[in-house]
């Protein structure tokens, strides 16, 4: 095998839920990263650990036929601990290759990671052209100052560069590298999806998350046209039917979306479109434009059915906003999944009941309940982690599927936001209508409670055993 300039890898995901949902997304993070530094003139490989069931030898024998100079993960609050431990392992036994980890958890957290000695450099944001940077750098044997958007060590030291500039033209990064995966594999329940980013950043400020920090608060958009291209790509060379565009608000630039479905329309690409979109970013002019551009499923973002607690959050948005764009969306015949929190710090046992109610009146087609996280670098993050009201920093908990407040001060249990959790879904998923309109489902529906009851005994128990998911670490 030829020898690569730098080896990406996709850390594998909590080993539990993989298996009970049976789902594997492609690593869109170490897709871009390797399409633009081979843009460069760079040789990219990726491993995809969180689809491959290797072994900490089968990763060694990878890295020893590649000869990377550097290796490069990018890891979620939830993998975070896994990937570090990997890193750590890699280093122990590869000390000359440069180690790099990127995403959002140590974007926010640079010292944690840098604490471990697998771990050279953290790059901080936006990673294409500070990786780019980085293998440029150290193939040349450049100093690191010299690369923006980095924390690193050096001399025993903790080293920070400046910040990087957000890439304005997004058009100047070239598609997701699908052609370095086994993009066949990310089959789910027979269907082959491609998700697509269509924009970066965000002007809202809803303090449970993290984005507008991430990827600043300016919305960045790719033109129409390129994204046309990359659909046109996938349809011609994957025969994917099935886009999903995974921005934060597709639909935020109403203008915009509508001049994409156009462009669909009349270049007559034959695909089915799922995209999300906030409740107060949407009309029926733009719906119907969805609709003929082929959208099927649109996610809201509703969260909460309290106004004060939606004002708690810094949604923007109100209760019956969501009431008419649900409404909308069915009379177009788009499928919805509306996203609910439970668990928000000052939300009472009622309000967590008026979330669920207003969730089975809304009827979407769809619903997802989470618990609130306070993931790292979100403002309820801080605000908690300052009054020391935070239960656990252990990382592998921060699935949104675990209670991690010490809710005593809010005058209920953690327990109960667990129970109030399983109640939603049960709710909402075992109404007699809801089964009885989607008969052709049941077999599909069966088979998801029956995950549902597992995963809600695994919380029930508190279960939160470390798993690596790579054998021999």
């Amino acid at each position: 095998m030829n020898s690569v300039d730098v080896l990406l890898i996709n850390p594998p995901q909590n080993a539990e839920l993989k298996t009970l949902l049976e789902l594997h997304g492609p690593p869109m993070a170490s897709m871009y990263l390797a399409a633009y530094v081979r843009k460069k003139g760079f040789n990219p490989k990726i491993l995809d650990l969180d689809l491959e069931n290797l072994s900490f030898d089968d990763v060694s024998k990878t890295i020893e036929s590649s000869s990377p100079k550097v290796i490069g993960m990018t890891a979620f609050t939830s993998t975070v601990k896994t990937a570090y431990k990997l890193l750590d392992a890699i280093k122990a036994k590869f000390n000359d290759v440069l180690t790099v980890i990127g995403g959002p958890h140590v974007t926010f957290m640079p010292d944690e990671a840098l604490s471990h000695p697998g771990i050279d450099v953290v790059a901080v944001g936006e990673g294409e052209e500070t990786l780019y940077e980085l293998i440029d750098a150290y193939e040349k044997g450049k100093d690191l100052s010299e690369v923006k958007g980095i924390v690193y060590k050096k001399d025993g030291q903790i080293k920070m560069t400046p910040p990087r500039p957000f890439i304005q033209n997004l058009d100047e990064i070239p598609f997701p590298a699908r052609d370095l995966v086994d993009y066949e594999r990310y089959r789910w329940n027979g269907v082959l999806e491609a998700p697509m980013l269509t924009t970066r950043g965000c002007t809202f400020q809803c303090q449970y998350c993290s984005s507008s920090e991430m990827m600043g608060r300016r919305y960045r958009m790719r033109s129409v046209q390129n994204v046309i291209e990359e659909i046109k790509e996938v349809r011609e060379k994957y025969k994917v039917k099935d886009i999903e565009f995974i921005d934060d608000t597709f639909t935020l630039n109403m203008k915009r979306a509508s001049e994409m479905m156009d462009a669909i329309v009349s270049e007559k690409l034959d695909i089915r479109l799922s995209l999300s979109s906030r409740v107060n970013t949407i009309n029926e002019e733009l719906m119907q434009k969805l609709k003929k551009g082929g959208t099927e499923n649109i996610y809201y973002g509703v969260e909460s059915g309290s106004q004060r607690v939606l004002d708690l959050m810094k949604k923007g948005i109100k209760l019956e906003q969501a009431v008419a764009a649900v409404n909308l969306a069915k009379k177009y015949d788009v499928k919805v999944l509306g996203s609910f929190i439970l668990g928000y710090p000052g939300e009472t046992p009622d309000e967590m009941n008026q979330t669920i109610k207003f969730s089975i009146k809304l009827n979407t087609d769809y619903a997802q309940y989470s618990i609130l996280t306070p993931f790292p670098g979100t403002p309820v993050y801080y605000e908690l982690d300052s009054k020391g009201l935070i239960m656990t920093k252990d990382w592998d908990m921060y699935t949104v599927l675990h209670p991690l407040i010490k809710y005593e001060v809010f005058g209920y249990s953690a327990s109960l936001v667990s129970r109030k959790l399983t109640e939603a879904y049960r709710k909402f998923y075992l109404r007699f209508d809801y089964i009885f309109k989607r008969r052709y489902m049941l077999p599909l529906i069966i088979k998801t409670l029956r995950r549902s009851v597992k995963l809600a005994r695994m919380m029930t128990k508190g279960y939160s055993k470390t798993i690596t998911g790579i054998q021999g670490l």
